[in-house]
């Protein structure tokens, strides 16, 4: 793509005879396919390049030192690697790719025009829309115009070279000629997406018609709009002009075209590909962080929970999305087995915002979920006071502090908020399926629990807790027969749940099916009950239900009548 640097090629040489040093081991490519397999791009970077030092001509591995470096984050790093493919003409996407950023973030434009013309190429959408911000760098504006054009004129590319060249024409100051793409009376309506109402909505700011922008942002997100979003309401309302920041240059366009690409691809290539094309943004514009939080959701998805914390611990502080990003950065630690971590920065989280009620209930759910109930109520509280009038959306709300209520036994105070989430939200199969199976439990109002349960099942027919909460309910009612199907239904939708099959288990024994029970109860201790429960079972397998429930003094079960 352009000529050989000797700096490259020294630093390169210089990576090699390091990484050699300290190889030691003729296992370092297997080592690299196994980090890479499990897309530990941080082990990969650096068992790809030990093994690369023992096979400085190997083409594979260094197209894989190219994309983990790319995916760990360490774009610079794979610069060196890329530009020897390039200059030797190795066939390398990611190479190619990796390049052509480099260039951009140097402000090569007229080198990218050039290598472009010398016929190299990333992919057809890369290229048009890539050369097209590069004529704009390059100071040749009517041309950079003219090749957007071009690209809108290829089938299914109309709104990507719209867009871009919408934030082209904003990027040099004509906010007139970049709204009238917006709106739709240039080029007729492009596809909505969210940084596109982004976009314009500055766009309208620049232009002193901030009404226009707000309508914009109500008409798009309605009433609840994201935190970013919702300042900008804030800002407009008062009348601030809102700058253009989404692409102020053609390195920041180059790089708004690698996340067009990366947003158009997620769901539909690897993760990992995707990767590629969003780091890039990210290298190319540093401050878009719409690409970061599009980093970290991808890395968490491939299971990197530290690269993906990393990612979200990168937005500012300042930023409207921060409180978003924090709220990610918590469920990576989470995932990464870091409980305290995560529930520290949920704790400063809420101690910075004691007025959003996103982070309280955030905060209280978290706490819950590590069983953590004691901690987690107070939390609850607080989130209720802030919640002036509730409505059908504050159900989980009042149903995650009963919850919490409910196992550090404030029944009462528990049983309350269940019953005002149903006010909330009458039909919702949760909250019918737990408050029920309570007073199962308790064995109490057991007319209203069949009810509420059957209720929850009608609403989540295919969901087996709450199946096996009805074939339970029935079970404790002593209408044993009809409490078989159910259960077998349940056990059949979660086949390895240990509490359902232990469940059916019992249910078998009161219809005097042992054998079968003795069978159920086994599968329930192969997959790992917790040990109370575990103790139970063997007790059942030992004595038999009927012992079990005369030492514990609950009430026997019922006679099975024959057939």
């Amino acid at each position: 793509m352009r000529l050989t640097r000797p700096l490259f090629a020294l630093a390169l040489a210089v990576q090699l005879t390091a990484s050699a040093a300290a190889a030691g081991s003729s296992g370092a490519y297997l080592a690299a396919r196994h980090a890479g397999i499990n897309n530990d791009y941080v082990a990969a970077a650096e068992y790809f390049t030990r093994a690369l030092s023992r096979d400085p001509n190997n083409p594979g591995l260094m197209d894989n030192v190219v994309t983990v470096n790319v995916n760990a984050g360490w774009v610079d790093r794979a610069v060196p690697v890329a530009q020897v493919m390039i200059d030797s003409e190795m066939p390398s996407q990611v190479a190619a790719m990796v390049v052509l950023a480099d260039m951009a973030a140097q402000d090569e434009f007229s080198q990218i025009v050039e290598s472009f013309e010398s016929g190299q190429s990333v992919g057809a959408l890369v290229d048009g829309l890539t050369a097209a911000w590069a004529m704009l760098g390059a100071g040749q504006v009517s041309l950079a115009l003219e090749k957007f054009d071009e690209v809108a004129s290829q089938q299914g590319l109309k709104s990507f070279a719209l867009y871009h060249k919408a934030l082209a024409l904003a990027s040099v100051g004509d906010f007139e000629g970049a709204d009238e793409i917006f709106s739709g009376r240039a080029e007729g309506p492009l596809q909505v997406s969210r940084r596109g109402v982004l976009a314009h909505v500055q766009v309208l700011s620049q232009l002193d018609r901030n009404e226009g922008a707000i309508d914009l942002i109500e008409q798009a997100f309605g009433a609840n709009p994201a935190p970013i979003f919702a300042q900008l309401l804030e800002d407009l309302a008062t009348g601030q002009q809102v700058p253009f920041t989404l692409a102020t240059d053609a390195g920041q366009g180059i790089g708004e075209v690698f996340h067009s690409i990366a947003s158009a691809l997620v769901g539909e290539a690897a993760d990992g590909y995707t990767l590629v094309y969003a780091r890039l943004a990210s290298h190319l514009n540093p401050g878009n962080v719409d690409a970061l939080l599009l980093i970290a959701a991808l890395l968490e998805d491939l299971e990197q929970y530290d690269l993906a914390t990393r990612a979200y611990d990168a937005v500012p502080h300042d930023h409207a999305a921060f409180v978003t990003a924090e709220i990610g950065r918590a469920d990576a630690l989470l995932a990464a087995g870091r409980d305290d971590a995560a529930v520290e920065v949920l704790k400063q989280l809420a101690k910075a915002h004691p007025e959003l009620l996103q982070v309280q209930n955030k905060l209280g759910d978290t706490l819950r979920r590590l069983d953590r109930f004691e901690e987690a109520q107070p939390v609850y509280d607080r989130a209720v006071a802030l919640i002036k009038t509730p409505d059908a959306t504050n159900w989980p709300v009042f149903f995650s502090r009963g919850i919490a209520l409910e196992r550090i036994g404030q029944w009462e105070a528990a049983e309350a908020d269940f019953r005002r989430a149903l006010e909330l939200q009458p039909e919702q199969p949760q909250v019918l399926n737990y408050l029920g199976y309570s007073l199962v439990e308790m064995q109490s109002n057991l007319d209203e629990a069949l009810d509420m349960i059957e209720r929850a099942v009608a609403g989540r027919p295919n969901d087996g807790y709450i199946t096996d909460s009805l074939g339970w309910v029935l079970y404790r009612m002593g209408r044993y027969d009809e409490a078989v199907g159910h259960m077998e239904r349940a056990a059949a939708l979660m086949p390895t749940d240990p509490i359902i099959n232990d469940h059916l288990g019992d249910v078998y024994w009161s219809v005097g099916r042992q054998i079968e029970a003795q069978f159920q109860w086994r599968r329930a201790l192969s997959f790992d009950p917790e040990e109370d429960e575990a103790t139970r079972i063997r007790r059942k397998l030992e004595v038999g239900l009927d012992q079990v429930l005369e030492d514990e003094g609950a009430a026997p079960l019922g006679v099975v009548e024959d057939g």
